[in-house]
């Protein structure tokens, strides 16, 4: 009995069921307590607008909901799709369209756990993997945003994890297929989740640097799995090209996320001025068109940035303390009941920052092939959020990583601790 429990513990698949069955309890939990949380408002703000603009015949637009604007580039397709689905399905902004998207969520969360255990036990060992996949079910964050949130962070998380593990999986490998199935991991990951993009230079820099003996080898797999990349992208490319007039090759909105971090009287991010709230905003936005609205958002920011850089490097210096420490939205956490910073989401959260940034000291110190993936995950992934909107829901894309850095920390604690117990013996 004990060989089965010890079996069970160490196996993925139980932990990922373990992981998926607690947060679905955790929803039923969240809504027969406190149900006016869980599915009054419906959250997802442009998401589910634009799927309902998909189911009402519309097309893939209109993220405002209060009024027609027409197509939109202002979110990644694959998601809104996914909602669209559910609403098809379901109803529109119905409650049980809202817990079957929570429902699902809690199902991405589980399946999460399997890229998990196999990015760990690539890099630091089956020890390691273990404690990494208990850590992801047992995690705060990882409860909050998939069992409150109806956005694409969960999928991101899944999207990017899964990209991380093949990154691991194809290294020093011949076989084409491999790497046409990495080039569309990476399509779908960007059209998940485009900011993933920022880290492809580094990935695709790693499996070259990592074969660079015979560099002319790998230089043809990596073609070609950059190239289905970009092919699997350019469908959206072209439906931008065509709505707009202009050259969108997957989001629309940076311009605006960049002027509501940065403008005159700007003390960090103001959600008040996004004209998904704002009626004046709105309305300017509906007149001048998405992509020239988007431009002159782009051009104020830029203008305020340069003119002002001290306050810009203040706020990106604030920006990055939300990005990593503001883990708790007490409007939009069913369990939260005190203190942001005296609370277990914060604590729970300190811990895995401290470990994780601990887990890529000691791979560097252990000369682990994969420590600069890991690093660059952590420097670079974050940057476009200094200077826009940071929040955790942005930063969980990452959160599968960061979990595995801590575990890889607290293992290595463990056996340090051991050493010198069997020493002192």
């Amino acid at each position: 009995m004990q060989g089965f429990s010890r079996r069970l513990f160490y196996s993925p698949v139980f932990i990922a069921i373990a992981a998926a069955v607690l947060r679905l309890a955790g929803l039923y939990v969240a809504y027969r307590w406190r149900p006016w949380v869980v599915v009054a408002p419906m959250t997802g703000g442009e998401v589910v607008q634009i799927a309902r603009s998909i189911v009402a015949g519309k097309g893939f637009g209109n993220p405002l909901g209060v009024i027609d604007t027409g197509p939109t580039a202002w979110i990644c397709p694959v998601y809104p799709y996914i909602v669209a689905g559910i609403f098809k399905l379901a109803g529109t902004f119905t409650v049980q369209s809202r817990l079957l998207l929570l429902a699902l969520n809690c199902m991405l969360a589980g399946l999460t756990t399997f890229p998990i255990y196999a990015v760990a036990r690539r890099s630091f060992g089956i020890g390691t993997a273990v404690c990494a996949s208990w850590l992801w079910v047992l995690l705060p964050s990882a409860w909050q945003i998939p069992v409150r949130l109806a956005w694409d962070s969960t999928l991101n998380a899944l999207s990017f994890a899964l990209i991380f593990w093949a990154t691991l999986a194809v290294r020093r490998q011949r076989r084409l297929l491999l790497w046409v199935g990495y080039g569309v991991l990476w399509a779908l990951g960007t059209l998940i989740n485009a900011a993933i993009l920022s880290l492809a230079p580094f990935f695709f820099g790693w499996l070259l640097w990592d074969g660079r003996e015979e560099s002319a080898r790998w230089l043809k797999p990596l073609s070609i799995a950059a190239l289905v990349c970009v092919l699997g992208v350019a469908p959206w490319t072209l439906r931008n090209y065509l709505v707009f007039g202009k050259l969108v090759l997957i989001r629309s909105n940076f311009g605006l996320v960049l002027w509501m971090g940065n403008h005159p009287g700007s003390y960090g991010f103001d959600q008040t001025l996004s004209p998904y709230g704002n009626a004046q905003q709105a309305a300017l936005y509906q007149q001048m068109g998405e992509i020239a609205y988007m431009t002159a958002k782009k051009r104020e920011a830029y203008t305020f940035m340069r003119s002002n850089p001290a306050k810009t490097v203040g706020m990106a210096v604030r920006n990055a303390w939300t990005f990593w420490l503001g883990v708790t939205d007490r409007n939009a956490n069913p369990w939260y009941g005190g203190s942001a910073y005296l609370s277990i989401d914060f604590t729970a959260n300190a811990a895995v920052i401290l470990l994780g940034l601990a887990g890529v000291f000691l791979a560097f110190r252990g000369r682990n092939p994969a420590a600069p993936l890991y690093l660059s995950v952590v420097l670079f992934f974050p940057l476009i959020y200094y200077v826009t909107r940071p929040a955790l829901r942005f930063r969980f894309a990452i959160e599968p990583v960061l979990a595995i850095l801590a575990a890889y920390a607290a293992m290595s604690v463990l056996d340090w601790i051991r050493s010198r117990k069997l020493a002192d013996r």
